[in-house]
């Protein structure tokens, strides 16, 4: 919800149901023209979702949070990959050079990175084995390559196998203590896994070998999921001062404006998207932030003309959802249906995702549970969370048991969600809610304040539905 609007907009009947077809008639739709436009943009944004699916798999964890993640992020792509260059005239250039000199295992180690990095910006999931059989030639070529030990720790994470993204990372290592991608993959690989004490050494001795903008970044959201903000904000500033490429730029203001966000400063958070995108126009995580931030100060309009321009992109789980509660809480004729919309592109985000070999439980759990099917988001969270304990994993568990109507099982997870520090409005508000159904009035209130009082603009509904709560809570 924005501040100062009028969030009693939405009529109850028009509510979004999320069980309802995409391709049904409108109510009160003005004749098949229309419905045939409309069916046109999601067949077209089913198609997106093809080629998105890729990059949706490595940036899933800074949409998740909203885009500011790092544990996934580009740095430290091989040196031989040309940081903003043109990267598929690099890759034809690999594959013309290792058809010639086949023998090079180097080449074939820079070529799999290459792969990997392209798919991350391309969205192309073919790249996937593409990058494996690169990585694999390169090691039955030189057995223990670190380069290649190190790029199929990266293949590892993209496609969110952190146990193996941890393997190969330290194998590199291994081989190399210094390798930048393997001590940043290595850091990555702990923090989605949960172990935090372990991220955190982790990226010291990172810091201590290969000290830059790869390594600051990921220590500084080590520091933030701590609540240790001030650090975090300090080494994020660091690395923008010491950034020279306009992707390391555009990266690390991308991820100050995320931090300002979260604690609510939506001026900050503007001003250092603003830098974001003067280095890189098309930078998909400033642009989404930026409709947040927008939404956040109460400017719905510039929000969803900025988040529908992100979903025409990049048609992810995040961004569709946000998108859809911005037009629910819009609330004008035809806006339930469009909110639908969004909600079933995550849907077909999900099956596509999964087709291709992609842990999508999260996202599932995430979405399902505000605009889904409840069993299916229960099942979903507790299958993330078997593989894994983060604050994320636990956040989403607890949300899903709450929407099930077990809020006495929910509470621990709740509270774990929240155990190390992190400040996170939409946790607080959770954990708010479950403590309120749980009899805990005292503490729903605590939560419940300290959600709106941390970031007011955190969600177009969560956040009214939380000043609800709170209301109800005196």
């Amino acid at each position: 919800m924005s501040p100062g609007t009028n969030d009693d907009a939405t009529p109850e009947a028009d509510r979004a149901a999320p069980e309802a077809s995409i391709v049904g008639a409108a109510p009160g739709g003005t004749g098949v023209s229309r419905d045939r436009l409309r069916s046109a943009r999601l067949v077209f944004c089913a198609a997106a979702l093809a080629v998105a699916m890729t990059a949706g798999a490595v940036v899933v964890g800074a949409l998740r949070d909203g885009g500011a993640t790092p544990a996934v992020a580009a740095a430290g792509v091989s040196p031989l990959i040309p940081a903003n260059g043109d990267l598929d005239a690099s890759i034809t250039s690999l594959q013309a050079h290792l058809r010639t000199q086949p023998g090079d295992f180097g080449g074939w180690a820079t070529l799999g990175l290459a792969y990997v990095e392209q798919a991350r910006t391309k969205g192309d999931p073919s790249r996937y084995p593409q990058a494996q059989q690169a990585l694999d030639r390169s090691l039955k070529l030189r057995p223990h390559y670190d380069p290649a030990l190190a790029g199929r720790a990266a293949l590892a994470a993209a496609r969110h196998d952190f146990t193996g993204a941890l393997k190969y990372a330290d194998l590199a290592l291994g081989q190399n203590p210094f390798s930048e991608r393997a001590l940043c993959s290595r850091i990555d690989a702990l923090v989605e896994l949960g172990r935090y004490a372990e991220a955190s050494k982790a990226a010291d001795l990172a810091d201590s070998r290969r000290p830059g903008v790869p390594v600051f970044t990921r220590y500084a959201y080590v520091h933030e999921l701590r609540g240790d903000v001030a650090t975090a904000r300090r080494v994020l500033k660091q690395a923008l001062a010491t950034a020279t490429s306009r992707g390391d730029i555009a990266y690390v203001s991308g991820a100050l404006g995320q931090l300002a966000w979260n604690q609510g400063d939506y001026r900050s958070a503007l001003t250092f998207y603003a830098r974001a995108l003067a280095a890189d126009d098309s930078y998909l995580p400033a642009l989404e932030g930026r409709a947040r931030a927008q939404a956040a100060l109460g400017d719905r309009a510039a929000a969803i003309k900025g988040m529908e321009q992100v979903v025409q992109r990049y048609p992810l789980p995040q961004p569709l959802v946000e998108l859809g509660e911005l037009y629910e809480a819009r609330g004008r004729a035809g806006d339930a249906r469009q909110a639908r919309d969004q909600y079933a592109l995550v849907n077909a985000w999900v099956s596509l995702a999964r087709a291709n070999g992609v842990d999508a439980d999260l996202d599932t759990a995430l979405a399902a549970a505000d605009h889904g099917d409840h069993r299916a988001a229960l099942k979903a969270a507790r299958d993330e969370w078997a593989r894994r304990h983060t604050v994320h994993t636990a956040d989403a568990l607890a949300w899903a048991l709450h929407v099930a109507g077990r809020d006495k099982e929910a509470l621990p997870h709740a509270r774990e969600a929240t155990a190390t520090g992190y400040r996170n409005a939409a946790f607080l508000y959770h954990r708010g809610v479950i403590e309120r159904a749980t009899g805990h009035t005292k503490a729903a209130r605590a939560s419940l304040k300290a959600a709106l009082e941390l970031n007011p603009g955190f969600s177009p509904l969560g956040a009214r539905e939380a000043r609800a709560a709170l209301k109800a809570a005196r």
